[in-house]
């Protein structure tokens, strides 16, 4: 069996790699386990680099068998990444692999005996957690129990190319656009919940950065 650490944002991340990810990676002899952002206690909540970074080398330093990848949302992600401020001439998915690449270079330096270069495996989410949850739409709806809100969140779908291109602006970012068809969304509980009705399989389908991370994480079972 292959241990994953995964460094995550807070509670929502959490309960979506125990509920919906690590019973997708067990079968492929892969043990995911989340670790969120901080001291034991903390509730998470948008990171800063130097908190990540400490994390991301605990991880790698006390399990030297083990990977570490992380769940980072793009939209609010502090300016002190390395790779950023991004290019406003990138499309998104270059602007997060970019930041991924340069967060893995600044890790491989700062622990160069202890193979982050194989070990160590960033992801960056487009653009928040909650634009996974359009990939299936009516399965969203269905999964807290508002099937009435379907049609709504086929109308956010169908206005962007795939669920990771629902953009990162104030008013615009997937949270914010649930929130406008359903206020009283509640992130930890009603995410997972539609996380688990969504399904991993449609998430690898619609969201092409999710789905390159999740072989990602399969291959290291095999």
């Amino acid at each position: 069996m292959t241990r994953v650490y995964l460094v995550v944002e807070g509670p929502t991340e959490e309960s979506f790699v125990k509920s919906v990810l690590a019973p997708v990676l067990w079968p492929r002899q892969v043990y995911a386990s989340p670790v969120i952002i901080g001291p034991p206690g903390h509730k998470g909540g948008k990171p800063n680099y130097s908190r990540v970074r400490k994390d991301i080398l605990k991880q790698l330093k006390q399990d030297r068998s083990a990977y570490c990848s992380t769940i980072l949302d793009f939209y609010g992600l502090g300016t002190d990444f390395p790779g950023t401020p991004e290019s406003a001439n990138l499309q998104p998915s270059e602007k997060v692999r970019r930041i991924e690449e340069a967060v893995k270079a600044d890790i491989v330096a700062e622990v160069p005996n202890f193979r982050a270069d194989v070990r160590f495996l960033p992801y960056v989410q487009l653009h928040e957690y909650e634009g996974l949850l359009f990939s299936d739409p009516v399965s969203f709806a269905r999964g807290i129990s508002r099937p009435h809100l379907a049609a709504a969140f086929q109308q956010i779908r169908d206005g962007v190319a795939t669920p990771e291109d629902i953009n990162d602006t104030p008013n615009t970012a997937p949270s914010k656009q649930v929130l406008s068809v359903y206020g009283a969304y509640r992130k930890v509980l009603d995410g997972t919940l539609a996380a688990r009705a969504v399904g991993i399989e449609s998430m690898r389908q619609q969201c092409p950065h999710f789905r390159e991370w999740l072989e990602r994480l399969e291959a290291l079972g095999r």
